[in-house]
């Protein structure tokens, strides 16, 4: 069909001659979609605010032989100017909707959608830390792409125990005979943090002590650098907006 609709969340933007952009959103029901906004960066344009990073909108596009247009963007969630308002939540968002780029492609995925506006949604009510929203969000963005840490059972044998050492490029905790000589350990309560945070289990997560929550967010990091072969470039401002705290 040369015309389609789909809710889209707006994950970047960039510019495009002197008044247009290409827009790169995941869509509900076509995966990731990169799209011309035309004239969207003139005064008055028709778009608006609609089609800025972390928007979430109801999109019609016409089909083109390399890029497709938009032609009519009605708003859905309105999270950008909330978000953008606080440094940590903006910075967590960045790293979310990079880290949805990098995970998906066209083949769609609603899940995934679904993750990624749920986690925008709450970083604009500001119902969680951003550090611990976006921690959440990654464990399980991972897991839905087929990357499920392990924080209870020996990630390479499938034993159950309780295990300190921790290998990201095994997928997460190993029990003593798995663990190569040398792999770090994580202590009981950062563990057990991680997989509140993959479970959503926000009474437990919020209640943990900020060193605990620090190394679980280094767990973290490590686990999206090796999946993704190279860090979150957004990680690196929210670390430095909490060495500033």
């Amino acid at each position: 069909m040369p015309v389609y609709r789909d809710e889209v969340v707006v994950l970047r933007t960039h510019k495009l001659g002197e008044a247009d952009r290409i827009v790169t959103m995941l869509s509900r029901s076509r995966g990731k979609i990169r799209a011309v906004a035309k004239g969207v960066r003139r005064t008055g344009s028709k778009f608006g605010s609609r089609l800025e990073p972390f928007m979430v909108a109801d999109v019609q596009f016409y089909e083109g032989r390399s890029l497709d247009t938009i032609t009519q963007a009605e708003s859905l969630g309105s999270y950008g100017a909330e978000i953008s308002a606080d440094y940590g939540s903006y910075t967590a968002a960045s790293a979310m909707v990079e880290a949805a780029d990098r995970l998906t492609e066209s083949e769609g995925s609603l899940q995934q959608y679904l993750l990624l506006v749920g986690a925008l949604r709450s970083l604009s009510k500001h119902e969680h830390g951003p550090r611990l929203t976006l921690d959440s969000y990654l464990l399980r963005a991972f897991s839905l792409a087929g990357w499920a840490p392990s924080f209870g059972a020996c990630s390479r044998c499938g034993t159950e125990g309780e295990y300190s050492h921790v290998v990201v490029q095994l997928g997460g905790v190993v029990c003593d005979d798995c663990a190569p000589s040398g792999s770090p350990r994580l202590d009981a309560d950062t563990l057990s943090l991680l997989g509140a945070l993959l479970s959503g289990d926000w009474e437990y997560a919020e209640a943990a002590a900020e060193q605990t929550a620090s190394r679980a967010s280094g767990f973290t990091a490590a686990y999206a650098q090796w999946h993704l072969e190279r860090g979150l470039r957004s990680l690196a401002h929210l670390e430095q907006d909490r060495s500033r705290g």
